[in-house]
């Protein structure tokens, strides 16, 4: 039975992750500081520390605690807006802690580092669906912090024989098809559980950024591939792990409009999406759609909840068993 530290593990993408890892019957350890993620979103069977990355002191006692097979850091800062106001803490707060916790992890011999990279990486995309090797052209800093960490740990790999697998995700939707874990953000600024909120009243109506964008209806496009799907991907690409760096693309290869998402969600739950037509968003590129065919061919991983209704009604019947997200659930427990 192997053992993995879970940075963010508290987290959307991370609770999803920890749950696959303790489903293959895997030790998990869990390093989050709950600055976004949730005590509840942290499955049984994890071991939880609280911890900031920011303190190195913290990161090192986790390691002498335990010894770790791999790292899955998923913990950073994530919102593209904020990052076009805030560029210089989103550019210090995820390179630094990345780097910290990869030091550590050498010091302490663990070589795997699994990085929850981002598409962002490949800013407004030439070619559509996105290879691996699309020029790298952030627009945002975002983006940017998130390649800087790739590039630093490639080095890191030729000079120290770290083993890093940088996966770019699109954009993660959707819930455990089992009702275990869901996406609850906050501020909440994903499209697809915005929207529900909308639909279930418990939030404002939905804004749409941006109806003039050069896509077949000006609403920008995205790939949504199931957070499921996504957390199946990291356990995926650990064999690969013996040869030195990989970097793999994670999406659907298909891209679904924000008027398709919203006409989608309305099919799904029989109820009109409350929206309101809104200016594009600073840093939004108008199409972002992954190819994970490299993916797929070194690693036989498939999506098994490609359809954008099966993305939505997880998420929905997540959204609606919790309408206040963990909170209501901790309150009700």
């Amino acid at each position: 039975m192997a053992r993995h530290l879970v940075t963010g593990g508290a987290g959307y993408v991370g609770s999803h992750l920890v749950l696959a890892l303790l489903d293959a019957g895997e030790e998990v350890v869990v390093l989050d500081d709950f600055s976004t993620g949730h005590r509840a979103a942290v499955p049984a069977g994890a071991v939880l520390v609280e911890a900031d990355l920011a303190d190195r002191r913290a990161v090192e006692e986790v390691f002498a605690a335990w010894r770790f097979d791999a790292v899955f850091h998923l913990a950073a800062l994530s919102l593209v807006g904020e990052s076009m106001r805030e560029p210089l803490r989103y550019i210090r707060s995820n390179v630094h802690n990345a780097l910290t916790l990869a030091e550590v992890a050498l010091r302490a011999g663990v070589l795997r580092f699994v990085f929850s990279s981002t598409a962002a990486i490949f800013g407004m995309p030439e070619e559509v669906p996105i290879p691996e090797t699309a020029p790298e052209r952030p627009v945002n800093p975002y983006g940017e912090s998130k390649l800087m960490v790739e590039r630093a740990l490639r080095w890191a790999a030729s000079a120290h024989g770290l083993r890093p697998a940088f996966l770019r995700y699109f954009n993660a939707a959707g819930a455990d098809p089992q009702g275990r874990a869901g996406e609850d953000h906050s501020p909440e600024t994903h499209l697809i559980p915005r929207a529900i909120q909308a639909v279930l009243g418990v939030a404002e109506p939905l804004t749409v950024f941006g109806t003039d964008y050069d896509t077949p209806d000006g609403t920008a496009v995205r790939d949504y591939v199931h957070v499921t799907d996504l957390a199946a991907a990291h356990l995926a690409v650990l064999p690969k792990l013996e040869s030195g760096p990989v970097a793999y693309n994670i999406g659907n290869g298909n891209g679904h409009s924000v008027r398709t998402v919203i006409r989608t969600i309305e099919r799904v739950t029989g109820r009109p999406v409350p929206h309101v037509l809104g200016p594009r968003r600073p840093g939004d590129p108008p199409v972002l759609v992954a190819s994970s065919e490299r993916l797929q061919a070194e690693t036989g991983w498939r999506p098994r909840y490609g359809a954008l209704e099966e993305i939505v009604r997880t998420a929905w019947n997540w959204h609606t068993a919790h309408p206040l997200g963990y909170a209501g659930q901790a309150a009700a427990a």
